[in-house]
């Protein structure tokens, strides 16, 4: 799931040697963090959002197999 992240997110950035996606793990939920140069955010969020759903919405379909649920948060 991290490798995913780190695909979509890279091909999306003018900075992709700067993104980093840290896991963190409990009883029911995974929330993968990610990290990427603050030029960059932007783009990951998209007009209203809408990169950013699209990227959650695949990740969370891609999850359907581990049987928790997964958050995708976006930092600079």
């Amino acid at each position: 799931m991290k490798d995913l992240i780190t695909v979509i997110a890279q091909a999306l950035v003018d900075h992709p040697d700067e993104v980093r996606v840290e896991a963190h793990e409990n009883e029911h939920t995974v929330t993968y963090k990610l990290s990427v140069h603050p030029g960059d955010v932007g783009k990951i969020i998209g007009k209203q959002g809408r990169i950013a759903k699209a990227l959650r919405t695949v990740v969370t379909s891609a999850a359907v197999k581990e049987k928790k649920r997964v958050n995708v948060e976006i930092d600079s």
